[in-house]
């Protein structure tokens, strides 16, 4: 039986590895559509929480996942769930995809290794037949150059032997708009045969696959989506600090301007670029341009304007302190917000850590509040700040600074706390030219 007549007739067994933000939603999906599931992590704490039923994800629903689960795993076994961190389960699977990190090191370079550790896994028991396909956000020529020369140490050919695709991830968490389903599916494959097998797969579980006719068209496209993002966010943040200049409410402006029918699509300013998306992913083609001595200007220039906003807002934080006697140092600044978007519990990359870093690097003693995080776990870049719990909004601060924009934080009544605000995503509409600032 071919690899597309398991798939279509759904005894193929689907694997993935990693069961974050993208893959523990692609989990579900497959559960859905009726394929036995295995979820890989190395997380062994995420695999005990997934196998008892518990999900970590705060827009994610135990509910969606917990029926399925099923640890004592029986081959061909519709709707079966397994999660483990043993890798050696791939050797099992049919049907295996990646959905693993893919940050910056250091120095702003692509960090692999999570990418080309999971690909080592699979090659470990790689055997004929098998689809491989990754969905981590990456540089064009990983899946066809890279991830294709590690499987193919195997003595095993991606394209004859095996099956090589790359489809891009487009998750946006806690998108009541959008679902797995519903976002049309980019696919490219390393041969049509490869492509045939990726799109019969996912054709499974979205209402629209868009295949494309190699990997590095789908990888690129994906860079395409998210560099189109930072570049846009980048000119409203540099006419943001224009505008305050000159006495310009940006937010009114961009209101004015999005009334236009055609031609124009509003974007708007923050204190920073936050999320796994936008604040890295322009980088891993910017990398990839020196190989061809092609030097992307555009997108280096939105990543040094995005990338000092919360220098901006830190700025203006200043100025909101002096205005009112008193000096950053000594100052008690509660950061509303620690999420890199409103109402998810995710803080990836978020702005909110920079501007706690620089307003306490300025002798400032800064607290956090956020609803959906009541403590930070540890992370790459700011391990420091690991167990810091959310602290409840008072009149015990001198200045408040929204970072995000939660739900909870529009109907909070702060006029009546009497503490100036900061606030970075225009959710104060009152005018209050004494206690209300935007940046």
């Amino acid at each position: 039986m071919s690899i597309i007549e398991r798939i279509t007739s759904r005894q193929a067994r689907v694997g993935v590895i990693g069961l974050g933000y993208v893959g523990l939603p692609l989990v579900i999906e497959f559960c859905k559509a009726g394929f036995p599931v295995t979820g890989f992590d190395v997380d062994p704490a995420k695999v005990e929480m997934l196998g008892q039923g518990k999900s970590y994800i705060r827009h994610i629903e135990s509910s969606s996942f917990a029926p399925f689960l099923n640890n004592k795993f029986r081959n061909q076994e519709a709707n079966a769930l397994m999660v483990t961190t043993d890798f050696s389960g791939l050797a099992q699977m049919d049907c295996i995809i990646i959905c693993v990190p893919t940050p910056l090191n250091i120095n702003r370079e692509p960090d692999m290794k999570y990418v080309f550790n999971s690909t080592r896994s699979v090659a470990k028991s790689l055997r004929k037949g098998q689809l491989i396909v990754l969905e981590s956000t990456t540089y064009p020529g990983t899946t066809d150059g890279d991830m294709r020369k590690i499987l193919e140490e195997t003595g095993l050919k991606a394209g004859s032997d095996f099956h090589l695709a790359f489809s891009p991830e487009r998750e946006d968490p806690n998108n009541r708009d959008f679902s797995v389903r519903t976002i049309p599916k980019v696919v490219g494959g390393y041969t049509e045969a490869c492509l045939g097998a990726a799109k019969a797969l996912y054709d499974c579980i979205v209402n629209r696959t868009v295949p494309v006719s190699s990997t590095r068209v789908a990888e690129s496209a994906k860079l395409l989506e998210n560099i189109y993002r930072s570049v846009n966010i980048a000119l409203v943040n540099e006419l943001k600090m224009l505008f305050d200049r000159m006495g310009i409410d940006v937010w009114e402006v961009i209101e004015a301007a999005k009334t236009k029918p055609f031609g124009f699509q509003a974007f708007y300013p923050g204190p920073g670029l936050g999320g796994h998306c936008i604040p890295i992913d322009p980088f891993y083609l910017t990398w990839k341009a020196r190989e061809y001595e092609f030097r992307t200007r555009f997108i280096e220039l939105a990543g040094e304007i995005n990338t000092s906003m919360p220098d901006y807002v830190a700025f203006q934080v200043m100025k909101v302190l002096n205005r009112h006697g008193k000096s950053v140092k000594g100052s008690k600044i509660l950061v509303l917000g620690l999420a890199y978007k409103a109402n998810v519990d995710d803080y990836r990359e978020s702005p909110s850590f920079h501007l706690i870093e620089k307003l306490e690097q300025m002798g400032a003693e800064v607290y956090y509040n956020d609803p959906y995080i009541p403590e930070i776990e540890m992370t790459r870049e700011y391990a420091k700040y690991a167990g810091r719990k959310s602290t409840k909004i008072s009149a015990d601060f001198d200045l408040f600074l929204i970072s995000t924009a939660h739900d909870e934080y529009k109907s909070i009544n702060f006029r009546a706390l009497g503490v100036p605000v900061v606030d970075t995503r225009n959710i104060l509409h009152e005018k209050d030219e004494d206690k209300f600032f935007k940046a």
